[in-house]
């Protein structure tokens, strides 16, 4: 083998290790992205129950002011009755 086909041998091994490692890169930076999306759907989800909590929350918060607001109505029907 000549120099020449030496050397072009060589330079072909090394754009096949080249293009391997830039589809390589390619590659991770797909798999980066779908994480990153992962990691806002997780946020996502984080949000969603924490809003699920504060609905939660805001139900028993109506449930208590309709207690609170039944009491205040008899308290004053009592009071009315009473005079």
């Amino acid at each position: 083998m000549s120099n020449f086909d030496r050397l072009v041998n060589e330079q072909l091994k090394t754009m096949e290790r080249l293009l391997f490692l830039q589809s390589e890169i390619e590659r991770c930076q797909e798999i980066e992205q779908q994480l990153r999306s992962l990691e806002e759907e997780a946020e996502l989800e984080s949000l969603q129950h924490e809003i699920m909590i504060m609905k939660n929350n805001l139900s028993e918060i109506q449930q208590i002011f309709e207690d609170q607001t039944e009491e205040v109505i008899r308290s004053y029907q009592q009071s009315h009755i009473n005079i």
